[in-house]
C-alpha cells in the first residue's frame, strides 16, 4: 500500500471526486492509473483505494491524500508523467495494510484567503478596487472565530442531516489586503469550512453580530432568510492532512516540477489581473 501526496489547482475541476460528464481531480488520478497499467482499464477505482477528502467544485488542495495498492515503481514522478500539469504528486510514504486514507487521518488543516482591505484602504482607493464594500474590522473577525472555534453541532451551517457535530478551531491573521483563515479539525461535514469564514466575515463587516452567530449554533433551525450561504470555493486550500503512522519522503524532482508548474500559475494570474487593472482604470 503507497499514500501519495497530490497538490492540485481546483479551478479547472467540478471538485474531487468523480461526476458524470464533467472533468474531476479523481478522474484525472484514475486515467493517469489506467496509462501506467496501474488500473485495469475496466476497473471502476484501484484495490484499496481512498482518499483524505472531497474537496468542493473549485477548491485546491496541496495535501490531498490517497491511498492505494501500488507497485514499487511508482514514484510521484512517475505519476506525474500521466497527470495533467494542474494535477502533481510530489511525495509519498508506504502504508501499512489496512490503512485508509479517509479514516485513518487525525487532522486535517484548510486556509482560505479573504479578500478583507483595511477599512482607510477602502476609503481611499488605494486597494485596488472602485467596488463598494463593506469594511472587515479585524478584531470583530477574530471574535467570531474563537465564537466558532471548539465543539459545537454546525447543522446551521452545512446541508449534512447527519454528523453534524465538530471541534474546529479557527485563527486568522492579516496579510496585507488579505485575512488568511485557517481551520483544522479531525474532521468537517460538507461545506463547513466555506459557511464558517462566510458567517465569521458577516460578523467582522457588521451584517450580523456575535449574537446571531450564537444563534447559528442552537439547536433550532435558522428560518431561510437567515441562512448562512459558503463564501465562494476559489480562495479555499486543503493545506495539511495528518497521518501521524506515516511517513512521507518528498520526491524532489515532482516537488520541483509542481513548484514550477504553479509559479507559471501564479505568474499567469498577476498578467491577467494587471490586464483587467488597465481595463478597470481606462473605463473613466
Amino acid at each position: 500500500m503507497r499514500a501519495f501526496r497530490i497538490a492540485y489547482d481546483g479551478s479547472g475541476y467540478y471538485g474531487f471526486q468523480r461526476q458524470p460528464d464533467v472533468p474531476t481531480v479523481e478522474d484525472a488520478l484514475f486515467d493517469a492509473l489506467r496509462a501506467l497499467g496501474v488500473l485495469e482499464p475496466d476497473a471502476r477505482k484501484p484495490a484499496g483505494y481512498a482518499a483524505a477528502g472531497r474537496t468542493d467544485a473549485g477548491v485546491s488542495a496541496l495535501a490531498q491524500t490517497v491511498a492505494l495498492e501500488a507497485p514499487e515503481w511508482l514514484t510521484p514522478r512517475a505519476f506525474n508523467g500521466e497527470l495533467p500539469a494542474d494535477v502533481r504528486a510530489w511525495a509519498a510514504a508506504d502504508a501499512p495494510d489496512g490503512f485508509h486514507a479517509t479514516h485513518h487521518a487525525t487532522r486535517r488543516e484548510y486556509t482560505y484567503h479573504l479578500y478583507a482591505p483595511p477599512a482607510d484602504r477602502l476609503r481611499d482607493g488605494s486597494s485596488g478596487t472602485s467596488l463598494a464594500r463593506a469594511a472587515v474590522d479585524d478584531d470583530r473577525f477574530r471574535a467570531a472565530c474563537d465564537a466558532l472555534s471548539g465543539t459545537h453541532d454546525f447543522h446551521n451551517l452545512t446541508p449534512d442531516g447527519s454528523n453534524t457535530e465538530r471541534s474546529p478551531t479557527l485563527e486568522a491573521s492579516r496579510e496585507g489586503d488579505y485575512l488568511v483563515v485557517t481551520v483544522s479539525a479531525g474532521g468537517f461535514a460538507r461545506e463547513l469550512v466555506r459557511r464558517l469564514v462566510s458567517l465569521a466575515e458577516s460578523v467582522g463587516t457588521g451584517e450580523r453580530s456575535l449574537a446571531d452567530l450564537k444563534r447559528a449554533l442552537e439547536p433550532e433551525p435558522l428560518p431561510g432568510h437567515e441562512g448562512i450561504a459558503p463564501a465562494s470555493p476559489e480562495p479555499l486550500v486543503l493545506a495539511a492532512v495528518d497521518y501521524p503512522n506515516l511517513a512521507f519522503e518528498v520526491d524532489e524532482d515532482a516537488a520541483a516540477s509542481a513548484r514550477a508548474v504553479f509559479d507559471a500559475r501564479r505568474i499567469e494570474r498577476r498578467t491577467g489581473s494587471r490586464v483587467a487593472g488597465q481595463l478597470r482604470d481606462g473605463l473613466r
